[in-house]
């Protein structure tokens, strides 16, 4: 492994997925984690066990190829392929992005994803890695946990109006920089993810029913129709009335 740290970037993608052959098992030992690196044509060049099984293939050359629009439900591939295009040209990074993801049987799971340009020794970008990391349940040993948990009780009863930072920290009686720090710890999200993430999940709840989406955005608390569609397109990858189709 320090051997693969040390090593001068590699000319070509097929060069890194060569050092990567003997440790690319270890990534589908690791629970609620999805694994990929694809090519500069945004195709899956090596994924772990965990992504294959969510998009219901059983094996993971099955997927080996494709693009995300090849692999995942129609409505959805596309955006995601969208992302990595973005990624691809301009070399930006993506990181700790709070999605909804909806996988094989339209399972909606919360998770942080990043994304990374690859570069070879002259700065060419040969592909992009990325990983999605299941939100895991809050870590209830920390010693501020019981203050946070009293923030995370408040965001999921206000959310529905603007909460303010200094709302969180008086709750909390921490500054502003303990409780941003505390609240990744704890719960693996800025206040501001809680607060997108309490909300979207009420909205991704209530789009199952026959509300239209305008008062499911006043019910979240966004201003209007559009805020709520941008929020939810940014945060799940599809518009409202996607998501809804989906699931009838």
């Amino acid at each position: 492994m320090i051997e693969l740290l040390n090593a001068p970037a590699p000319d070509t993608l097929d060069q890194l997925l060569a050092t990567l052959t003997q440790v690319a098992p270890l990534f589908d030992a690791i629970p609620g984690l999805v694994f990929f690196i694809k090519d500069t044509q945004a195709r899956y060049a090596l994924v772990n066990q965990a992504l294959a099984q969510r998009c219901g293939f059983k094996h993971k050359a099955d997927i080996v190829g494709h693009t995300a629009e090849e692999v995942f439900p129609a409505r959805f591939g596309p955006l995601y392929t969208e992302q990595d295009r973005r990624v691809l040209a301009d070399g930006r990074q993506l990181s700790d992005q709070l999605e909804l993801h909806l996988y094989y049987g339209n399972q909606p799971v919360w998770c942080l994803t990043n994304k990374l340009a690859l570069r070879n020794q002259q700065g060419a970008i040969i592909g992009l890695a990325g990983i999605s990391r299941d939100l895991q349940s809050p870590q209830s040993t920390h010693p501020a946990y019981q203050k946070l948990g009293a923030v995370d009780a408040y965001i999921r009863e206000h959310f529905a109006r603007p909460i303010s930072l200094a709302e969180l920290t008086a709750i909390a009686g921490l500054s502003i920089a303990q409780l941003e720090r505390h609240c990744k710890r704890i719960f693996q999200l800025t206040p501001r993810q809680m607060i997108h993430k309490a909300r979207l999940g009420e909205a991704s709840r209530l789009l199952l029913h026959d509300l239209s989406i305008t008062e499911i955005a006043l019910r979240c608390g966004y201003t209007d129709h559009s805020a709520f569609s941008r929020q939810f397109r940014a945060l799940t990858g599809f518009s409202p009335s996607q998501y809804r189709e989906s699931h009838r």
